[in-house]
């Protein structure tokens, strides 16, 4: 009788950027739990996630290819993922596993699942707290239960919303790492936050009244992390008294990260600057994958399904645009990504090209921060990307966006479709092109968690077989 195949658990951490990971050298202890996971596998430590929100990262993460390849550009992309690509849970599905997503239901890239559970992952509880991840426990735990005394192997993939606002952990998470005096009258540095139109309802319907420093909500979000961490600990300990850790494929990563108080993004995940764009990727499977190994090439988001299919052994028809990290594992010699294009189809329509040293973006419609059209960084001298060289650096904008045009034209003759941050005019569900920042900045408007909640959901008649 044939041995039966390894199960895989991939955690799709929604808003976890990577830098607010202790694991990633952050001065904070918010991942202890999830830091002994990459200590005991490998841990790849220039990860991006190059087009930005949720939906198309998730495309790219659950389908291995990029935004050409998917089509999936906007966080409201209209219609299900296109029949022109097969899902993780489709090929998994096809070779015998049973299939499971958690909290992942209405997303187009959920596509291919036995069953589709769901937890409370937004709005707070009694206590004005957001227990998000022991909701998810409570369903997922039960759920690895049946999977695993199945004679069948497993694919379940859980959707973690603690880092995703709103940020509401727990006590003792709340204080965690904080110690002063949030409501502090001497400290405006919140000011620009509430007065920042477009987000002023839904950031206020949950910070709490009377915040007056922003180190505090930024204290929250990684109080939300450390709390999570602790409740997915809970996971890891029920797959060992399972008795399966040892034919379990683990996988952590996520689909972007989060701007905090950067850039004017505030407390959210739009604009193509590097804490949003940075994201783990921790990999274990005993026996398989190398214990505590580190990589500092970078990798991207449509390399995780062509490498998970390799770790299961399972062989696939499909031409990944993503690389096989299997061989970087394996120490064998391969090409190695050095740049690459970035689209944002969030609250503002933009792409640009990202290389070791330059960050190029450049809008499409103007944008509801009153950016300027075109931006440029140096990301040695500038890393926080600060000052917009663009205007000092003619020569150098001109030669990135060469590069960039260079390979969308590649990529669409490829794929024989059009690059899909053309086509996508409606992004915003306007019904209109932006011609100005102040009509962008007048017409966006997130409202409340409900509304923000609904911009991440279809039906899901939409997304199954």
């Amino acid at each position: 009788m044939p041995a039966k195949k390894p199960n895989v658990i991939i955690f799709g951490i929604d808003s976890l950027r990577r830098d607010h990971m202790s694991s990633y050298g952050y001065s904070r202890l918010t991942t202890p739990h999830m830091d002994k996971i990459a200590s005991e596998g490998v841990l790849f430590e220039q990860h991006f996630s190059p087009s930005i929100p949720t939906t198309p990262a998730y495309a790219s993460m659950l389908t291995g290819m990029d935004v050409f390849g998917t089509d999936v550009v906007a966080l409201r992309h209209q219609g299900p993922l296109g029949g022109h690509v097969k899902t993780l849970a489709e090929v998994l599905s096809d070779n015998g596993y049973n299939t499971t997503c958690i909290g992942f239901t209405g997303n187009p890239s959920s596509r291919g699942f036995d069953k589709y559970l769901n937890y409370e992952s937004w709005h707070p509880d009694e206590t004005g707290r957001a227990p998000k991840a022991h909701n998810l426990n409570q369903v997922a735990v039960p759920e690895l239960e049946r999977l695993a005394a199945d004679n069948k192997p497993f694919f379940l993939f859980l959707r973690h919303m603690d880092p995703h606002s709103p940020y509401l952990p727990p006590q003792p998470y709340e204080r965690t790492f904080y110690g002063g005096d949030e409501k502090d009258p001497e400290n405006n540095s919140m000011e620009p936050v509430y007065n920042f139109k477009p987000f002023a309802d839904f950031l206020k319907s949950w910070i709490p009244e009377g915040v007056t420093d922003h180190a505090y909500v930024t204290a929250q979000y990684d109080g939300a992390i450390a709390y999570m961490d602790a409740c997915i600990q809970t996971l890891f300990a029920k797959l060992e008294a399972l008795g399966i850790t040892e034919e379990t494929l683990i996988v952590i990563t996520a689909d972007h990260g989060e701007t905090l108080y950067e850039h004017d993004c505030y407390f959210d995940h739009h604009g193509l600057y590097d804490c949003t764009l940075v994201v783990p990727l921790i990999i274990k499977f005993p026996g398989v994958v190398p214990a505590g190994k580190r990589f500092s090439d970078v990798s991207l988001i449509q390399d995780i399904m062509p490498t998970v299919l390799d770790l299961l052994g399972i062989k696939s028809k499909i031409k990944f645009d993503g690389q096989n990290l299997v061989n970087w594992i394996k120490d064998k010699q391969t090409t190695r990504i050095s740049e690459f294009y970035i689209t944002e189809c969030t609250w503002m329509r933009k792409h640009g090209w990202r290389t070791p040293e330059w960050k190029l973006i450049r809008a499409l419609e103007p944008d509801f921060h009153f950016k300027p059209e075109v931006e440029l960084y140096n990301l040695v001298q500038d890393p926080e990307e600060n000052v917009n060289l663009a205007e000092k650096e003619p020569e150098v904008v001109a030669l990135l966006t060469k590069r960039m045009n260079d390979h969308i034209a590649k990529r669409e003759k490829q794929t024989k479709r059009q690059n899909p941050i053309y086509t996508n005019l409606n992004w915003h569900g306007k019904g209109v092109t932006f011609k100005s920042s102040q009509e962008a900045y007048d017409a966006m408007h997130i409202g409340s968690i409900v509304n923000a909640r609904s911009l991440q959901e279809k039906k899901a008649e939409t997304i199954k077989k």
